[in-house]
């Protein structure tokens, strides 16, 4: 029996998981139930739990708790046909096919469970990314950054205990700087002016008491999608109460806040670093894995790497040029299609099939501004080009990526489930988390 061990359970890591779980352990043979799995699938994570990336920020503001919104793999997997281990990629032996998975420690330091080696036919790495500070000075020691569930917890809590001293000084401001107008920018942005308008209902915060400000070193806010939209995004925004700062570059940070590049001072009790993503430096000692400057891994159309056949990377951690010779972007719409695609390849070498060619589209981009607006592009089958939609019915477009996110994972009927108890919680708790 094949074993296919996939490291890294984000969005497209899971999805190929469950797919192929799904497809080596409950699927048919001409028309008959397996006898037999003929591939075993696990799955390697650091976390017990996954939750969907683009929802950090709303963990970060409070609008989502995390505890209750969470995934956990090792439920998932008994479910879905493949198996879980816990623990980091540590080392990559190519020639022997083996990967050395790190000890797991407790919040001690005791071990729970031992550094270990998993035997592989296909490795599959879905490593994600995480924020490029661009070694800009004091950014690793005084911002925040949001590229994990632990990260926006953390950042809650610091919001929070702001919160409370605006509690007992009425008479100040909370001063918070986020870095890169983006997405990720841009809706915690949103997120944290609506969580200060909550914190009023249930405190003495006045809708005043939170200053904001947006650096993006672009013409607009936005840089991925086209300027409209960007300039849109700033005006809802600045109706907000958000300062807005385009074409500005960060030179450094420190505790009190940031310095420009051209001297000035941003004064903030919060700094947060979303201005740009490169995958994790330790993909780069690989075994001989190619990886580009932005420490991702180099891979052909089929996905598989440069360097090695029996090994994929997609999503973040992947560097691909598609079969239209077009540069893939690490975006999560790509993510998700390449966990297609690498499905589709995996069970190919297995039932000794010809392999398919990625080939990226894209679908359109949608940003949130809080709880009813968002902004952005539609693209596809559904309309000729790109259709710019706006307002209500883009954030009800937005809201739909989740659950459609929700049921690759779990399938329709256990999505639609979610959903509604989702509803029923957000309507009998806070719709601020308050811990």
């Amino acid at each position: 029996m094949k074993k296919i061990v996939i490291v890294g359970g984000g969005a497209s890591g899971l999805h190929l998981a469950t797919r192929l779980g799904h497809y080596f352990s409950f699927s048919t043979v001409l028309g008959r139930k397996r006898d037999a799995p003929t591939a075993q699938v696990t799955l390697v994570d650091k976390n017990r739990t996954h939750i969907w990336k683009p929802l950090l920020h709303q963990v970060a503001a409070g609008a989502l708790d995390a505890n209750m919104d969470a995934l956990n793999y090792q439920v998932h997997a008994r479910a879905n046909g493949y198996e879980f281990q816990l623990g980091a990629l540590q080392s990559l032996d190519r020639k022997h096919r083996v990967l050395t998975l790190g000890a797991v420690m407790d919040d001690e330091g005791s071990e729970l469970v031992p550094a270990r080696e998993l035997e592989y036919d296909y490795l599959v790495l879905c490593i994600g990314s995480k924020s490029n500070d661009f070694h800009t000075h004091g950014v690793r020691e005084h911002c925040v950054f949001l590229d994990s569930s632990e990260q926006a917890q953390k950042f809650h809590q610091q919001l929070l205990n702001h919160f409370l001293r605006l509690e007992t000084h009425t008479n100040k401001t909370l001063q918070i700087a986020i870095v890169g107008g983006g997405a990720t920018g841009v809706e915690l942005s949103a997120e944290l002016i609506g969580a200060s308008k909550q914190m009023g209902n249930y405190g003495r915060i006045g809708a005043d008491a939170i200053d904001i400000t947006v650096v993006e070193a672009g013409p607009h806010l936005l840089p991925a999608l086209p300027a409209r939209l960007g300039n849109n995004a700033e005006r809802e925004l600045s109706k907000m109460g958000v300062r807005v700062l385009t074409g500005c570059s960060i030179a450094s940070a420190s505790d009190s806040g940031l310095t420009t590049g051209d001297g000035r001072e941003i004064p903030a009790a919060i700094r947060v670093w979303a201005a740009g993503v490169k995958a994790p430096e330790f993909l780069t000692r690989l075994d001989g894995l190619a990886t580009n400057r932005l420490n991702q891994i180099e891979v052909k159309t089929t996905l598989q790497t440069q360097s090695d056949p029996h090994i994929f990377a997609m999503g973040d951690c992947a560097s691909c040029i598609d079969g239209n010779e077009q540069r893939v972007p690490p975006r999560a719409q790509a993510a998700q299609q390449m966990a297609k695609l690498t499905a589709s390849n995996l069970i190919a070498l297995i039932e000794e099939k010809p392999l398919g060619h990625f080939y990226y589209r894209d679908r359109g981009s949608l940003v949130s501004l809080s709880k009813y607006t968002a902004v952005g592009n539609l693209m596809g089958t559904l309309v000729k080009g790109s259709l710019t939609v706006e307002g209500r019915i883009a954030g009800l477009a937005y809201r739909s990526l989740y659950r459609m996110h929700l049921a690759a994972i779990h399938g329709w009927p256990k999505a639609m489930l979610l959903y509604l108890i989702g509803q029923a919680n957000r309507a009998v708790n806070p719709r601020l988390k308050l811990h």
